[in-house]
């Protein structure tokens, strides 16, 4: 794997890939650094859980039953 950050000084750019690459599918993805995951939208992000609820009660728990095979 070949990772470069560049700053170009025009619109056209060109890099060499390591011999071991030609002959095979590449890709190439281009981004500016202050494009990537936005941390305060994530941050903010609640999940929340309450979808589902199970009723517990008189519920017990046989340890054996459940290591059984």
């Amino acid at each position: 794997m070949v990772r470069t950050v560049i700053t170009p000084n025009k619109q056209i750019i060109s890099f060499e890939i390591p011999q071991s690459y030609v002959g095979k599918e590449i890709e190439v993805i281009a981004f500016t650094k202050d494009e990537g995951i936005n941390t305060d939208q994530s941050a903010k992000k609640k999940v929340s859980f309450t979808a589902l609820s199970f009723d517990t009660r008189n519920y017990k728990f046989n340890r054996d039953e459940a290591n059984e095979r």
